[in-house]
């Protein structure tokens, strides 16, 4: 098998922690040769991770992709926002792209990539839904396929954000205003609405979505609280306190280093204090909802809800599919799959074999596919780019109807779309 070289755009937690280490567990496969990012510390920390030569250090997108083609491929893991001009002018230099979801939060842009993968079909572009690559969700697509517990006729799905995580990343961090960003549904769940789709296996009809802002925000705030967690009265007490939850707590273990580089107690405890993350969940300039629900109907009659919700004690996803012989329940963290088969009383308990990487196991199957898909074409496509359009047309489905309390007809609101372009 040849040995690709890969560039990399945006070395933050997905650029730098998510994909890039595969290949520094499997260096016969490949190795990451070039880097653009803006923030000079996480610059010098990819080089120094990845052993990156001088000459291939760029501050920006632009400065790299200006080269001629330096690369086999490129991971493209920079904000929402600037997703499409680097995916496009990657795509027309001859990369193969694999890029972070979500693919724009601009739809024109989204239907414009689409358009794009189709013009550059012999190069792999891929977009980085990695459920479709965890060993849970492809058990449960296996007996969707099966047809052992008969035909699929509903699916309960539930996104629980957990209040910490949701404190984290979409109150005080980059997700939080979607004015700057995306939708909570796209940013957060157009994986969701990606494997709602892969489970269906069938084109989604329609969909209406209720949900808003209820509880981090200003009306909250109380006099005995502090714009900053270290100066509060009630700090103590609060669930939300970033002293509780970067300092005391190791659930967001993961995520220091998005508050710091070199997240040591020292360092994080400075950076709640002149930090963005340190800052009251009550007096941050927060938008995007904390619960939203949508209800979609396919076209081959299977319903589904979904439940998007920051207000659990665990970060996971839970589902519900049911048949018209049985019943399948999972929790997608705990790594547990319940198969009810109806009028015989079984019940089988299921856990799939999970590697060591994030998303339960899915960022490393999607990397390894990335790879043997270009180097010996031997793969399974699971999230080409053309394809992962769908669920992102959702998403924005999804919140224009929450905003304007509409049930919309997907194929309508596509065409409009692209009309407008």
């Amino acid at each position: 098998m040849k040995k690709i070289t890969i560039a990399i755009i945006g070395a933050g937690c997905r650029g730098m922690y998510a994909y890039t280490p595969y290949l520094l567990e499997n260096p016969e496969l490949g190795e990451v040769v070039a880097v653009a990012e803006p923030i000079k510390e996480k610059r010098d920390l990819f080089k120094e991770m990845y052993n990156i030569y001088d000459e291939n250090i760029f501050t920006t997108w632009e400065d790299l992709l200006v080269n001629d083609k330096i690369a086999d491929a490129i991971i493209i893991a920079n904000n929402d926002e600037s997703h499409y001009e680097p995916a496009k002018l990657a795509l027309e230099k001859g990369y193969h792209v694999l890029l972070e979801k979500p693919m724009s939060n601009d739809l024109d842009k989204v239907i414009k990539l689409g358009e794009l993968s189709q013009k550059y079909n012999n190069q792999v572009f891929m977009i980085c839904h990695v459920l479709r690559y965890t060993p849970f969700f492809s058990e449960l697509k296996r007996i969707v396929d099966s047809k052992e517990l008969g035909e699929l006729v509903s699916i309960q799905h539930n996104e629980n954000i957990g209040y910490w995580h949701f404190a984290h990343s979409y109150t005080r961090g980059n997700w939080r205003n979607s004015n700057e960003t995306s939708p909570l549904i796209l940013a957060k769940s157009c994986h969701d609405l990606d494997i709602l789709l892969w489970l269906s296996g069938s084109k989604c009809k329609y969909i209406s979505s209720f949900g808003n802002l209820s509880h981090m925000k200003l009306k909250n705030f109380k006099k005995d609280m502090a714009h900053k967690c270290v100066d509060c009265e009630i700090n103590n007490t609060c669930q939300y306190s970033a002293i509780k939850i970067y300092l005391e707590d190791d659930k967001l273990i993961r995520s220091l280093n998005a508050v710091h580089l070199n997240p040591t107690k020292e360092n994080l405890k400075n950076a709640i204090k002149t930090g963005p993350y340190g800052r009251c969940v009550y007096k941050c300039d927060n938008n995007v909802v904390d619960h939203m629900v949508s209800i979609l109907e396919f076209e081959n009659n299977i319903s589904a809800t979904f439940n998007l919700c920051a207000f659990t004690e665990e970060c996971t996803r839970t589902i519900k599919l049911m048949f018209t012989h049985g019943e399948v329940g999972g929790n997608h963290m705990k790594n547990i799959i319940d198969v009810y088969k109806f009028g015989d009383n079984s019940h089988t308990v299921i856990h799939p074999k999970v590697n060591k990487s994030g998303h339960g196991g899915g960022d490393y199957s999607l990397m390894k596919d990335f790879i043997s898909l270009i180097t010996s074409n031997d793969g399974e496509l699971k999230t080409e780019a053309t394809q992962s359009v769908e669920s992102h047309v959702i998403a924005f489905a999804a919140e224009y109807s929450r905003l304007n309390y509409k049930v919309v007809n997907i194929d309508e609101f596509y065409e409009n779309a692209k009309n407008n372009i």
